[in-house]
C-alpha cells in the first residue's frame, strides 16, 4: 500500500487530535498489519533496529556492561546505567534485581569480552524479551554508540503478523513524527519479501487514544 508524506501526515494530525489530553506526554504509535506472511518462517521474524531522523523527548535507557576505560566513558556519555563485571557476577541468581534491570532499560550494550558471563547472568531475562545486548570491542566509540540508541526503536513482529512501534511523542511536530514514520516504513519495504504490498493496514495512535487509519 502506498503511503506518502502528505498521507501520513494528515493521519498524524488526526490521531493527536482525536486523543483525549492526558497529564503525560504520550507516545506516538505506528501499528501495522501484516499480509502474506508466514510467520513460522524467517520472512516473518521481523526485528530491525531503526535510527530515527528525530529524536523523541523521551529517550530510550541504555545500558552498557563494560569494565575499565570503556566503562568510564560510557559514563561520561550518558548511559543509564553501567554495569562492571563485579557487579555483573553479583547479581548471578538474583532474579528480582535482574527483571529490574531489563524492564528498565530499552537497549543493552556490552563489551565482546564479557558477552559470555553477560549470556550466563542476563541471557535468560534478556532474551525473551528481545534485548540481548549488542557486543562491541574494548576500543569501541561507545559515546557514539550511545548517542545512536538514544534515539533508536526495535521494529519487530511477535506470534502475530503485527508492528507496533513507538515512533515519537505528542508534543513533537507532526512533520517530524511523519519523517519518524517515512523511516520506519523504508526500512520495511527493504525487508519485507513483496515491500509495501505485504502490508494490509496502517494506522497511528497515541498511548490512550484511538487508532487512525492511513488511508493511501
Amino acid at each position: 500500500m502506498p503511503l506518502d508524506e502528505k498521507t501520513i501526515l494528515g493521519a498524524v494530525k488526526e490521531a493527536k487530535e482525536k486523543s483525549a489530553k492526558r497529564n503525560f506526554n504520550q507516545s506516538i504509535e505506528l501499528v501495522l498489519r501484516l499480509k502474506d506472511i508466514d510467520m513460522k518462517s524467517a520472512e516473518g521474524k521481523i526485528q530491525e533496529i531503526v535510527e530515527l531522523p528525530h529524536s523523541p523527548a523521551k529517550q530510550n535507557k541504555i545500558c552498557v556492561i563494560a569494565s575499565g576505560e570503556l566503562a568510564l566513558k560510557a559514563r561520561k556519555a550518558g548511559a543509564d546505567m553501567v554495569i562492571e563485571r563485579p557487579e555483573l557476577e553479583g547479581l548471578a541468581g538474583k532474579k528480582r534485581d535482574l527483571r529490574k534491570i531489563a524492564n528498565d532499560h530499552d537497549f543493552f550494550i556490552a563489551e565482546a569480552p564479557a558477552m559470555q558471563l553477560v549470556g550466563k547472568v542476563l541471557g535468560p531475562i534478556l532474551g525473551p524479551r528481545g534485548k540481548m545486548p549488542i557486543p562491541v570491542p574494548p576500543s569501541a566509540d561507545i559515546a557514539t554508540l550511545v548517542n545512536k540508541h538514544h534515539k533508536t526503536i526495535i521494529v519487530r513482529t511477535r506470534a502475530q503478523p503485527i508492528i507496533q512501534c513507538r515512533i515519537g511523542t505528542e508534543n513533537m511536530k507532526e512533520e517530524e513524527l511523519a519523517e519518524n514514520i517515512q523511516t520506519v516504513l523504508r526500512t520495511l519495504e527493504g525487508k519485507l519479501k513483496k515491500g509495501m504490498k505485504n502490508i494490509r493496514s496502517a494506522s497511528i495512535k497515541t498511548t490512550m487514544g484511538p487508532p487512525v487509519k492511513v488511508k493511501p
